[in-house]
This record gives structure tokens, sequence and C-alpha cells, in this order.
């Protein structure tokens, strides 16, 4: 990604949680000004919908989509700027009635480079797997799991406020040495699940998948694992320490 010429489009999926978390991560890492944030207000399998149910997602235009799915008037000109990258931030939210295999591997294979159709990051379950964390460094997080029946149960959530750290998402993570090990832990996480120390190669956030959903099918849990946060090291890999 050229960075210093960079126009970015992040497309998140709530208009609380995810808007705050990366409006966040952009600020202390001093790149907030190149990105717009907008929150699409309804889940992947939606935008599936929308775009794949017909047939060829490469025949819709994303950001016209957006702008007819946008209710705020007032936003509906964001769309009509031009961009050099789009970025999309989804939850995996295997409970939800419209999921299926089939489904998010057609998005991810689709959904591979931010310069051209976009790129997607999901997170397992959900984007509050980032605030998942006792301690920073947490040294339990590489085995944190949820199992499809607290989702189903939507017991979740309320796990992640008793588990995390500050018992308050806006007090966790709010300075960049934090972030730099909550989004290293992460990273760590998603090569030991992709059976992968490797320090320096690159992270495929398709066989991330794969693996997630080959846990799903044989199991029925999910790693907790936070995607998005690794858009920051996409951006620029010299802004971790």
């Amino acid at each position: 990604m050229n960075s210093e010429k960079a126009k970015i489009l992040l497309l998140v999926e709530g208009a609380r949680t995810d808007t705050a978390l990366m409006e966040r991560l952009l600020s202390i890492y001093g790149i907030s000004q190149r990105h717009k944030i907008v929150s699409y207000n309804t889940n992947l399998y939606t935008l599936y919908n929308c775009m794949f149910e017909d047939g060829d997602p490469s025949a819709i235009d994303l950001l016209q989509h957006l702008k007819e799915h946008e209710r705020d008037t007032n936003k509906k000109a964001i769309f009509d700027e031009r961009y050099s990258d789009i970025i999309l931030i989804f939850d995996l939210d295997p409970h939800d009635p419209k999921f299926s295999f089939e489904k998010i591997k057609r998005m991810t294979e689709y959904f591979t480079e931010s310069s051209d159709m976009g790129k997607l990051y999901i997170n397992y379950p959900m984007v509050e797997a980032f605030y998942h964390m006792k301690s920073i460094p947490d040294p339990d997080y590489e085995n944190y799991i949820v199992t499809l029946q607290e989702l189903k149960d939507k017991q979740y959530k309320m796990r992640v406020n008793k588990e995390n750290r500050d018992r308050d998402y806006s007090k966790f993570a709010v300075n960049k040495r934090e972030c730099d090990i909550v989004i290293k832990q992460n990273i760590l996480k998603a090569k030991s699940l992709c059976k992968d120390r490797g320090s320096d190669s690159v992270l495929n956030l398709n066989e991330v998948l794969d693996k997630q959903l080959d846990l799903l099918q044989r199991e029925n849990i999910l790693a907790v694992l936070c995607t998005c946060a690794f858009y920051i090291v996409d951006y620029n890999s010299n802004l971790i320490n």
C-alpha cells in the first residue's frame, strides 16, 4: 500500500464498538487523516446477499451499493469520492442464521486486494476479541476459544466484559505500547493457528479462515482472534515496535 498517497475508506460493521476501535488505532498510530470510517450497520451476510446472491459480484460497484444502502443523506456524498483503497472489517458471526461456509469462503476469496475490489478482515467471533485480554500482555490469550453455543446464547460479549483487564473498553490499550502488544499477540496467535512461527512470514488471512472453519466444523469452536488490528501492520509494518 502506498501510504504516502493513500485515501482509504474503512467500512466497518457496527457504528459503536467497531468504529471506536478503528478510530482509536488510527489515531494512536497517527494515520487517521488518511482514512474515512463508515459503518455498514449490518453484517457480512447482508453484504453477501446484495453482492453475491445473484451472480458476479464484480458487476456491482461497491461504492454505489454503499451509497444506496446509506440511510443518512448527509453521508451519501462520501461514496462519490475516490479512494486509493477500501478496507472491509466484519465479524464472522457463525451463529447468524444466514451464515454458511460457502458464503464466507466466497467473500474472502473475492475481497483480497484493497486497491481493487477491497480487502476483507474478519474478526473471530467478533470485534470484541480485541478486548478479550485479562492483562497486557495476556499469557493465556493464545488458548482462548469461544464455543458456538456461547454465541447462540449471546454470552460472548458478557464474557469479554467480565474478563477484560479494565472491565471498560475505553481504558484498555489506550497507548501505542499496549496496542503494539495486543496486535503482536493476535498476529502470533494467528500464526500459531496456521502452524507458522516464522517471524518474517506473511500472514495469509484465507489460511486463518480455513483453520477457523475447520475448528468450527469439527469442534463447534473458534479461536478468539482480532484480525482488524492486522490492518495497522499491513498499512505500514514500521508502525509496530
